[in-house]
Order: structure tokens, then sequence, then C-alpha cells
């Protein structure tokens, strides 16, 4: 395998985890608690909000955050439909929040989400430098 695609797995692997993390964290500071399922959810969005923000990158931070608001909620409602909804592992509920969508999503959160997205720009901005940094680009001879 060549230096290029293990950099690129590991510097995927890394985004992931932190993502990951941080999702979690921000569930305990929040709500008390977390869900293994939200380590995993947290990694999937915050991967993607690495692309778009990379791919993005001249695009103003209010079109980033809306998209990665999109994006958010619309993982969250996937994500919904099956943890809550299909294996009912009750995770979560927004059915007492006006506006839900089958208690999995509202307005109230999707707001929330646009505001972490456009913090999060800043941290992909800050992770991207740092990976780089720390993994070159360089070719092995593999």
């Amino acid at each position: 395998m060549k230096a290029t695609y293990k950099r690129r797995i590991i510097e995927y692997t890394i985004v992931f985890c932190v993502g990951s993390i941080m999702y979690c964290l921000i569930e305990v500071l929040f709500r008390q608690y977390t869900h293994w399922t939200m380590f995993l959810t947290g990694g999937a969005i915050f991967t993607a909000l690495y692309f778009i923000n990379l791919a993005l990158k001249t695009r103003s931070f209010v079109l980033r955050g809306l998209i990665g608001c999109a994006v958010i909620t619309a993982v969250e409602f996937l994500v919904g439909v099956v943890v809550n909804l299909i294996f009912h592992l009750d995770v979560w509920n927004y059915s007492s929040i006006p506006g839900n969508i089958l208690g999995q999503i509202c307005p109230r959160f999707s707001f929330c989400w646009f505001l972490l997205s456009v913090a999060a720009v800043y941290i992909v901005v800050f992770l991207h430098w740092q990976l780089n940094k720390s993994l070159p680009l360089h070719q092995d001879s593999e």
C-alpha cells in the first residue's frame, strides 16, 4: 500500500475518532449520558463535515453551517429511525418539542446543529492543519 493511502486511512480514522469523542462529550455535557450508537453517529457526522468543509473552504461559514446543519439533521433522522423506532433503544425522543418529525428531529435541535457546524469549521481547519503537519504526504517505495 502506498504511503499516501496509509496516510489517508490514518487521517480519516483520526477524524472519525475525534468526531466520535466530541459528539459523546457534548451529549454527556448536556444530557449527562450518551449511548454507544452516538459514538458511531458522531464519527460519521464529523467525517462528513470534515470532507464538506475542506471541499467548500472558500465558501462562507454560514453556508458551510447550513450544509452541516442539513447533514447532521438528516443523519440524526436516519439514525433515530433505526435506533429508536426500529430497534426501540430509546436513545432520544423529541416528541414533546414543537415541530418534531416522528420524535427524531426538531427545529430547535437543527438550530443547535447549525451552531455546532459553524464551530466545526474551525475544528476542521485546525485538525486538517495538524494532521498535514504530523502526517506528511511523501511517497514510499512499496
